[in-house]
Protein backbone atom coordinates (compact mmCIF):
# COMPACT_ATOMS: atom_id res chain seq x y z
CA UNK A 1 0.00 0.00 0.00
CA UNK A 2 1.22 3.60 -0.75
CA UNK A 3 1.28 6.52 1.03
CA UNK A 4 2.32 9.91 0.96
CA UNK A 5 5.56 11.24 2.06
CA UNK A 6 5.50 14.80 3.44
CA UNK A 7 8.72 15.38 2.86
CA UNK A 8 11.36 14.20 -0.50
CA UNK A 9 13.64 11.26 1.30
CA UNK A 10 17.31 12.02 0.88
CA UNK A 11 18.20 10.64 -2.63
CA UNK A 12 21.07 8.16 -2.25
CA UNK A 13 22.03 7.00 1.40
CA UNK A 14 24.64 4.14 2.11
CA UNK A 15 24.62 2.12 4.96
CA UNK A 16 28.11 0.19 5.83
CA UNK A 17 29.40 -2.04 8.17
CA UNK A 18 25.85 -3.26 9.23
CA UNK A 19 24.96 -6.77 10.46
CA UNK A 20 21.96 -6.99 7.74
CA UNK A 21 19.01 -9.46 9.09
CA UNK A 22 16.14 -9.62 6.18
CA UNK A 23 14.19 -12.67 6.88
CA UNK A 24 12.42 -12.49 3.70
CA UNK A 25 15.83 -13.21 1.62
CA UNK A 26 17.20 -15.50 4.93
CA UNK A 27 19.80 -13.12 5.51
CA UNK A 28 22.17 -12.71 8.15
CA UNK A 29 24.90 -11.13 7.25
CA UNK A 30 27.47 -8.28 7.65
CA UNK A 31 27.21 -6.03 4.25
CA UNK A 32 26.00 -2.62 3.30
CA UNK A 33 22.96 -1.69 2.27
CA UNK A 34 21.95 1.29 -0.73
CA UNK A 35 19.08 3.17 -1.02
CA UNK A 36 17.90 5.56 -3.94
CA UNK A 37 15.30 7.50 -3.37
CA UNK A 38 13.33 5.67 -0.91
CA UNK A 39 13.99 1.80 -2.19
CA UNK A 40 16.31 -0.55 -1.97
CA UNK A 41 18.87 -0.10 -4.50
CA UNK A 42 21.81 -2.54 -3.41
CA UNK A 43 22.51 -5.01 -0.76
CA UNK A 44 25.92 -7.07 -0.46
CA UNK A 45 29.14 -6.93 0.57
CA UNK A 46 31.66 -4.06 -0.20
CA UNK A 47 29.10 -2.47 -2.43
CA UNK A 48 31.35 -0.23 -5.13
CA UNK A 49 31.56 3.53 -4.09
CA UNK A 50 32.97 4.71 -7.15
CA UNK A 51 29.17 5.61 -9.10
CA UNK A 52 27.82 6.94 -5.49
CA UNK A 53 26.31 10.43 -6.01
CA UNK A 54 28.38 13.07 -4.21
CA UNK A 55 25.32 13.90 -2.01
CA UNK A 56 25.30 10.14 -0.97
CA UNK A 57 25.74 9.89 2.26
CA UNK A 58 27.37 6.98 3.96
CA UNK A 59 26.34 5.82 7.55
CA UNK A 60 28.68 3.75 9.26
CA UNK A 61 26.38 1.05 11.31
CA UNK A 62 29.51 -1.18 12.98
CA UNK A 63 27.89 -3.02 15.81
CA UNK A 64 24.52 -2.45 15.07
CA UNK A 65 21.43 -4.20 13.15
CA UNK A 66 20.22 -3.26 10.31
CA UNK A 67 16.56 -5.01 9.55
CA UNK A 68 13.22 -4.47 7.98
CA UNK A 69 10.97 -2.16 9.99
CA UNK A 70 8.25 -3.39 12.58
CA UNK A 71 4.77 -4.26 11.28
CA UNK A 72 2.60 -3.96 13.95
CA UNK A 73 -0.44 -6.08 13.32
CA UNK A 74 -2.75 -4.99 16.11
CA UNK A 75 -3.10 -1.11 17.28
CA UNK A 76 -5.72 0.34 18.96
CA UNK A 77 -5.68 4.24 18.38
CA UNK A 78 -8.94 6.62 19.80
CA UNK A 79 -9.08 9.31 16.86
CA UNK A 80 -12.12 9.58 15.97
CA UNK A 81 -13.85 10.13 19.04
CA UNK A 82 -10.60 9.60 21.42
CA UNK A 83 -8.83 11.50 20.89
CA UNK A 84 -7.61 12.32 24.92
CA UNK A 85 -6.01 8.79 24.83
CA UNK A 86 -4.53 8.97 21.30
CA UNK A 87 -4.05 10.48 18.23
CA UNK A 88 -2.94 9.04 14.73
CA UNK A 89 0.02 11.66 14.98
CA UNK A 90 0.71 10.57 18.77
CA UNK A 91 0.66 6.82 17.91
CA UNK A 92 2.60 7.31 14.88
CA UNK A 93 5.14 9.27 17.05
CA UNK A 94 5.45 5.93 20.04
CA UNK A 95 5.45 3.73 16.63
CA UNK A 96 8.73 5.08 14.99
CA UNK A 97 10.39 5.51 18.44
CA UNK A 98 9.53 1.69 18.94
CA UNK A 99 10.74 1.21 14.91
CA UNK A 100 7.24 0.44 14.13
CA UNK A 101 7.10 1.70 10.25
CA UNK A 102 3.57 -0.19 9.55
CA UNK A 103 0.81 -0.36 12.38
CA UNK A 104 -2.59 -2.47 11.32
CA UNK A 105 -5.35 0.30 13.03
CA UNK A 106 -8.56 -1.81 14.66
CA UNK A 107 -11.79 0.02 13.88
CA UNK A 108 -12.76 0.65 17.84
CA UNK A 109 -13.44 3.95 17.18
CA UNK A 110 -16.54 6.30 17.77
CA UNK A 111 -17.88 6.56 15.27
CA UNK A 112 -16.90 2.28 14.50
CA UNK A 113 -15.00 2.37 11.44
CA UNK A 114 -17.98 0.55 9.45
CA UNK A 115 -18.10 2.46 6.16
CA UNK A 116 -15.70 3.64 3.52
CA UNK A 117 -15.72 7.50 4.32
CA UNK A 118 -14.44 7.07 7.68
CA UNK A 119 -11.01 4.36 6.22
CA UNK A 120 -11.04 7.47 3.66
CA UNK A 121 -10.64 9.34 6.70
CA UNK A 122 -8.15 7.18 8.49
CA UNK A 123 -5.82 7.39 5.47
CA UNK A 124 -6.13 10.91 4.76
CA UNK A 125 -4.89 11.73 8.33
CA UNK A 126 -2.28 9.54 8.25
CA UNK A 127 -1.29 10.84 4.78
CA UNK A 128 -1.39 14.55 6.53
CA UNK A 129 -0.01 13.55 10.23
CA UNK A 130 1.90 10.18 10.17
CA UNK A 131 5.39 9.68 10.51
CA UNK A 132 4.66 5.54 9.85
CA UNK A 133 2.44 4.00 7.56
CA UNK A 134 -1.43 3.44 8.89
CA UNK A 135 -3.18 0.62 6.90
CA UNK A 136 -6.97 0.58 8.46
CA UNK A 137 -8.79 -2.12 9.02
CA UNK A 138 -12.85 -1.82 9.02
CA UNK A 139 -15.15 -3.71 10.72
CA UNK A 140 -16.60 -6.80 10.06
CA UNK A 141 -20.08 -6.23 11.54
CA UNK A 142 -21.80 -2.69 11.45
CA UNK A 143 -21.55 -1.34 14.91
CA UNK A 144 -19.24 -3.83 15.76
CA UNK A 145 -21.89 -5.73 17.47
CA UNK A 146 -22.09 -8.87 15.68
CA UNK A 147 -25.40 -8.97 13.80
CA UNK A 148 -25.20 -7.21 10.32
CA UNK A 149 -21.73 -7.69 8.45
CA UNK A 150 -20.90 -4.44 6.66
CA UNK A 151 -19.99 -3.94 2.93
CA UNK A 152 -16.99 -5.40 2.66
CA UNK A 153 -16.37 -5.19 -0.84
CA UNK A 154 -16.90 -1.22 -0.49
CA UNK A 155 -14.47 -1.42 2.55
CA UNK A 156 -12.03 -3.40 0.64
CA UNK A 157 -12.13 -0.88 -2.14
CA UNK A 158 -11.48 2.25 -0.05
CA UNK A 159 -8.40 0.77 1.30
CA UNK A 160 -9.50 -1.39 4.31
CA UNK A 161 -6.68 -3.94 4.88
CA UNK A 162 -8.71 -6.75 6.75
CA UNK A 163 -12.19 -7.25 8.52
CA UNK A 164 -12.24 -7.66 12.59
CA UNK A 165 -14.42 -6.51 15.14
CA UNK A 166 -11.38 -5.92 17.18
CA UNK A 167 -11.84 -6.20 20.82
CA UNK A 168 -15.16 -8.17 20.11
CA UNK A 169 -15.81 -12.05 19.19
CA UNK A 170 -18.01 -12.66 16.95
CA UNK A 171 -20.88 -14.84 18.58
CA UNK A 172 -23.00 -15.34 15.57
CA UNK A 173 -21.59 -18.37 13.87
CA UNK A 174 -23.78 -17.67 11.19
CA UNK A 175 -22.12 -14.40 10.68
CA UNK A 176 -18.83 -15.59 11.13
CA UNK A 177 -19.80 -17.75 8.08
CA UNK A 178 -21.11 -15.49 5.58
CA UNK A 179 -18.37 -12.68 6.46
CA UNK A 180 -15.91 -15.54 5.88
CA UNK A 181 -17.41 -16.98 2.85
CA UNK A 182 -18.21 -13.35 1.46
CA UNK A 183 -14.81 -11.75 2.07
CA UNK A 184 -13.17 -15.15 0.24
CA UNK A 185 -14.83 -13.19 -2.92
CA UNK A 186 -11.99 -10.33 -2.85
CA UNK A 187 -9.12 -12.37 -0.81
CA UNK A 188 -9.86 -10.35 2.15
CA UNK A 189 -8.27 -11.58 5.36
CA UNK A 190 -10.79 -11.46 8.48
CA UNK A 191 -8.90 -10.82 11.50
CA UNK A 192 -10.66 -12.20 14.90
CA UNK A 193 -10.52 -11.94 18.47
CA UNK A 194 -11.42 -15.33 20.18
CA UNK A 195 -12.77 -15.17 23.95
CA UNK A 196 -16.67 -16.14 24.84
CA UNK A 197 -17.74 -13.77 26.57
CA UNK A 198 -20.57 -15.90 28.36
CA UNK A 199 -17.57 -18.02 29.53
CA UNK A 200 -14.93 -15.67 30.24
CA UNK A 201 -16.63 -12.63 32.28
CA UNK A 202 -14.21 -12.11 34.79
CA UNK A 203 -10.63 -9.97 35.13
CA UNK A 204 -7.79 -12.38 34.84
CA UNK A 205 -6.80 -15.84 34.05
CA UNK A 206 -8.81 -18.55 36.05
CA UNK A 207 -6.20 -20.19 38.39
CA UNK A 208 -4.72 -20.12 41.84
CA UNK A 209 -3.55 -16.77 41.96
CA UNK A 210 -7.54 -15.72 41.05
CA UNK A 211 -8.67 -17.47 43.78
CA UNK A 212 -6.25 -15.90 45.98
CA UNK A 213 -7.01 -12.41 44.92
CA UNK A 214 -10.50 -12.42 45.14
CA UNK A 215 -11.02 -12.11 41.59
CA UNK A 216 -13.52 -13.88 39.23
CA UNK A 217 -11.22 -15.59 36.42
CA UNK A 218 -11.46 -16.16 32.61
CA UNK A 219 -11.16 -19.87 31.88
CA UNK A 220 -8.72 -20.96 29.15
CA UNK A 221 -12.08 -22.24 27.42
CA UNK A 222 -12.98 -19.15 26.79
CA UNK A 223 -10.63 -18.62 23.97
CA UNK A 224 -10.11 -22.35 22.74
CA UNK A 225 -14.06 -22.70 21.71
CA UNK A 226 -14.53 -19.60 19.83
CA UNK A 227 -11.06 -20.90 17.86
CA UNK A 228 -12.35 -24.39 17.21
CA UNK A 229 -15.68 -23.23 15.99
CA UNK A 230 -13.92 -20.50 13.68
CA UNK A 231 -11.83 -23.67 12.05
CA UNK A 232 -14.80 -25.18 11.42
CA UNK A 233 -15.63 -22.57 10.30
CA UNK A 234 -12.99 -21.83 7.71
CA UNK A 235 -13.16 -25.32 6.60
CA UNK A 236 -16.79 -24.90 5.67
CA UNK A 237 -15.79 -21.80 4.05
CA UNK A 238 -12.51 -21.80 2.85
CA UNK A 239 -11.79 -18.40 3.51
CA UNK A 240 -8.52 -16.86 4.96
CA UNK A 241 -8.44 -16.08 8.67
CA UNK A 242 -6.05 -14.83 10.76
CA UNK A 243 -6.68 -15.24 14.94
CA UNK A 244 -5.46 -11.82 16.64
CA UNK A 245 -3.87 -12.94 19.95
CA UNK A 246 -3.73 -16.31 21.51
CA UNK A 247 -2.97 -17.38 25.11
CA UNK A 248 -2.86 -20.58 25.82
CA UNK A 249 -1.62 -23.72 24.60
CA UNK A 250 -4.25 -25.33 23.45
CA UNK A 251 -5.38 -22.39 20.90
CA UNK A 252 -1.68 -23.43 19.51
CA UNK A 253 -2.55 -26.41 18.64
CA UNK A 254 -5.84 -25.90 17.38
CA UNK A 255 -4.17 -23.60 14.72
CA UNK A 256 -1.99 -25.88 14.01
CA UNK A 257 -4.28 -28.74 13.23
CA UNK A 258 -5.82 -26.71 11.13
CA UNK A 259 -3.30 -25.94 9.10
CA UNK A 260 -2.14 -29.47 8.67
CA UNK A 261 -5.58 -29.95 7.27
CA UNK A 262 -4.74 -27.28 4.89
CA UNK A 263 -6.60 -24.32 5.77
CA UNK A 264 -5.68 -20.66 5.42
CA UNK A 265 -5.12 -19.77 9.22
CA UNK A 266 -2.70 -17.73 10.45
CA UNK A 267 -2.39 -16.51 14.40
CA UNK A 268 -0.51 -14.13 16.35
CA UNK A 269 0.07 -13.08 19.98
CA UNK A 270 0.69 -10.05 21.58
CA UNK A 271 4.05 -9.76 23.38
CA UNK A 272 2.86 -9.25 26.66
CA UNK A 273 2.01 -12.56 26.74
CA UNK A 274 5.39 -13.89 25.56
CA UNK A 275 6.92 -11.73 28.38
CA UNK A 276 4.69 -11.57 31.37
CA UNK A 277 2.64 -14.17 33.48
CA UNK A 278 -0.19 -14.01 35.99
CA UNK A 279 2.06 -13.77 38.73
CA UNK A 280 2.69 -10.35 37.19
CA UNK A 281 -0.26 -8.90 38.26
CA UNK A 282 0.91 -8.58 41.88
CA UNK A 283 -1.31 -6.45 44.23
CA UNK A 284 -4.02 -5.71 41.89
CA UNK A 285 -1.74 -3.94 39.30
CA UNK A 286 -4.15 -2.49 36.75
CA UNK A 287 -1.78 -1.85 34.04
CA UNK A 288 -1.27 -5.55 33.95
CA UNK A 289 -5.26 -6.34 33.19
CA UNK A 290 -4.82 -6.88 29.55
CA UNK A 291 -6.81 -8.95 27.13
CA UNK A 292 -6.55 -11.73 26.43
CA UNK A 293 -5.28 -11.85 29.80
CA UNK A 294 -1.74 -12.89 31.57
CA UNK A 295 -1.74 -16.71 31.65
CA UNK A 296 -0.31 -19.09 33.97
CA UNK A 297 3.34 -19.53 33.02
CA UNK A 298 2.98 -22.99 31.19
CA UNK A 299 0.87 -21.45 28.78
CA UNK A 300 3.59 -18.63 28.25
CA UNK A 301 5.54 -21.07 28.02
CA UNK A 302 3.97 -22.55 24.96
CA UNK A 303 3.36 -19.07 23.39
CA UNK A 304 6.95 -18.96 23.00
CA UNK A 305 7.40 -22.28 21.69
CA UNK A 306 4.62 -21.44 19.12
CA UNK A 307 6.60 -18.89 17.78
CA UNK A 308 9.60 -21.22 17.89
CA UNK A 309 8.34 -23.82 15.80
CA UNK A 310 6.45 -21.61 13.29
CA UNK A 311 2.75 -22.56 14.84
CA UNK A 312 2.31 -18.94 15.48
CA UNK A 313 2.94 -16.31 12.64
CA UNK A 314 3.28 -13.28 14.86
CA UNK A 315 3.75 -10.55 17.39
CA UNK A 316 1.96 -7.81 17.68
CA UNK A 317 1.83 -5.12 20.71
CA UNK A 318 -2.12 -5.05 21.04
CA UNK A 319 -1.37 -1.56 21.65
CA UNK A 320 -4.46 -0.60 23.92
CA UNK A 321 -4.18 2.87 25.21
CA UNK A 322 -6.38 3.92 28.24
CA UNK A 323 -6.33 7.03 30.70
CA UNK A 324 -6.61 7.40 34.19
CA UNK A 325 -10.05 7.45 34.42
CA UNK A 326 -10.11 4.31 33.36
CA UNK A 327 -6.99 2.29 34.45
CA UNK A 328 -6.83 4.19 37.86
CA UNK A 329 -9.70 1.78 39.36
CA UNK A 330 -9.96 -1.17 41.34
CA UNK A 331 -8.39 -4.53 39.74
CA UNK A 332 -12.19 -5.46 38.66
CA UNK A 333 -13.40 -2.39 37.52
CA UNK A 334 -10.35 -1.33 35.36
CA UNK A 335 -10.68 -0.81 31.40
CA UNK A 336 -8.44 -3.82 29.77
CA UNK A 337 -5.92 -2.70 27.83
CA UNK A 338 -1.67 -1.81 28.19
CA UNK A 339 -0.04 0.29 25.45
CA UNK A 340 2.86 -1.34 23.74
CA UNK A 341 4.57 0.46 20.60
CA UNK A 342 7.60 1.68 22.40
CA UNK A 343 8.08 -1.57 23.78
CA UNK A 344 7.24 -3.89 20.66
CA UNK A 345 10.54 -4.71 19.73
CA UNK A 346 12.61 -4.11 23.47
CA UNK A 347 10.33 -6.81 24.92
CA UNK A 348 10.35 -9.29 22.05
CA UNK A 349 14.15 -9.39 22.05
CA UNK A 350 13.97 -11.04 25.46
CA UNK A 351 12.94 -13.77 23.69
CA UNK A 352 16.80 -13.57 22.07
CA UNK A 353 18.68 -12.57 24.77
CA UNK A 354 17.24 -15.56 26.66
CA UNK A 355 18.25 -18.06 23.57
CA UNK A 356 14.89 -19.41 23.41
CA UNK A 357 14.22 -18.21 19.75
CA UNK A 358 16.89 -17.16 17.02
CA UNK A 359 17.00 -13.63 16.34
CA UNK A 360 16.05 -13.79 12.72
CA UNK A 361 12.93 -15.50 13.65
CA UNK A 362 11.69 -13.00 16.19
CA UNK A 363 12.32 -10.42 13.59
CA UNK A 364 10.39 -12.48 10.78
CA UNK A 365 7.36 -12.74 13.63
CA UNK A 366 7.60 -8.75 13.89
CA UNK A 367 7.84 -7.41 10.01
CA UNK A 368 8.35 -10.08 7.46
CA UNK A 369 5.20 -12.12 8.58
CA UNK A 370 2.63 -9.63 9.04
CA UNK A 371 4.03 -8.25 5.77
CA UNK A 372 3.09 -11.48 3.70
CA UNK A 373 -0.06 -12.16 5.29
CA UNK A 374 -1.40 -8.67 5.18
CA UNK A 375 -0.51 -7.99 1.47
CA UNK A 376 2.07 -5.26 1.81
CA UNK A 377 5.11 -4.65 0.12
CA UNK A 378 7.30 -4.26 3.27
CA UNK A 379 8.36 -6.15 5.57
CA UNK A 380 11.68 -6.86 3.60
CA UNK A 381 15.00 -5.26 2.25
CA UNK A 382 14.62 -7.01 -1.11
CA UNK A 383 15.76 -4.88 -3.92
CA UNK A 384 13.58 -2.54 -5.10
CA UNK A 385 11.06 -2.57 -2.09
CA UNK A 386 10.60 0.37 -0.22
CA UNK A 387 13.39 1.25 2.27
CA UNK A 388 11.70 0.79 5.59
CA UNK A 389 14.15 -0.23 7.52
CA UNK A 390 15.46 0.07 11.01
CA UNK A 391 18.55 0.81 12.89
CA UNK A 392 18.83 -1.41 15.98
CA UNK A 393 21.81 -1.96 18.73
CA UNK A 394 20.67 -5.23 19.84
CA UNK A 395 22.76 -5.13 22.99
CA UNK A 396 22.07 -1.57 24.61
CA UNK A 397 20.99 -1.76 28.26
CA UNK A 398 17.62 0.93 28.86
CA UNK A 399 15.37 1.33 31.46
CA UNK A 400 11.46 2.24 30.48
CA UNK A 401 10.08 5.33 31.82
CA UNK A 402 6.73 6.42 32.27
CA UNK A 403 7.71 9.95 31.64
CA UNK A 404 9.70 9.46 28.21
CA UNK A 405 6.83 7.74 26.23
CA UNK A 406 5.76 9.36 23.28
CA UNK A 407 1.87 8.14 23.75
CA UNK A 408 -0.87 10.04 25.18
CA UNK A 409 -1.47 7.44 27.22
CA UNK A 410 0.99 5.81 29.85
CA UNK A 411 -0.98 2.66 30.84
CA UNK A 412 2.34 0.07 29.78
CA UNK A 413 3.27 -3.11 31.77
CA UNK A 414 6.67 -2.49 31.25
CA UNK A 415 7.04 0.55 33.32
CA UNK A 416 10.54 0.34 35.07
CA UNK A 417 11.44 -2.71 32.87
CA UNK A 418 15.31 -3.33 32.12
CA UNK A 419 15.54 -4.02 28.53
CA UNK A 420 18.42 -4.81 26.39
CA UNK A 421 18.57 -3.77 22.96
CA UNK A 422 16.64 -0.49 21.36
CA UNK A 423 16.10 1.37 18.00
CA UNK A 424 18.34 3.69 16.79
CA UNK A 425 16.68 4.78 13.78
CA UNK A 426 13.45 4.41 12.25
CA UNK A 427 13.50 4.79 8.63
CA UNK A 428 10.18 4.50 6.23
CA UNK A 429 10.71 4.94 2.45
CA UNK A 430 13.96 6.36 2.77
CA UNK A 431 13.19 9.11 5.34
CA UNK A 432 14.45 8.58 8.79
CA UNK A 433 11.32 9.46 11.12
CA UNK A 434 12.82 8.74 14.15
CA UNK A 435 16.59 8.84 15.15
CA UNK A 436 18.19 8.41 19.02
CA UNK A 437 21.52 10.46 17.34
CA UNK A 438 22.21 13.42 19.70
Amino acid sequence: MKRTIRSKPPRQRLFVNARVIDPDQNLDSHCDVLVTKGKIEAIGKSLPRENLKKSCKIIDCKGLVLAPGLVDARVFIGEPGGEHRETIKSASRAAAAGGVTSLVMMPDTKPVIDDAALVEFVRQTAREKSRVRILPTAALSKGQLGREMTEIGLLNDAGAVAFTDGRNTVDSAQMMRRALTYAGDFDALIMAATGDASLGGGVMNAGLNATRMGLPGIPREAEIIPLERDMRLVAMTRGRYHASTLSTSDSVDVISRARDNGLDVSAGVAVANLALNDNDIGSYRTFFRVSPPLRNEDDRKAMIDGIRTGKIDIICSNHDPHDVDTKRLPFAEAADGAIGLESLLAASLRLHHTDDIPLIRVLNCLSTAPAKRLGLDSGTLAIGSPADMILIDPDMPWVLKEDELRSRSRNTAFEGARFQGRVLKTIVEGRTVFSRDP
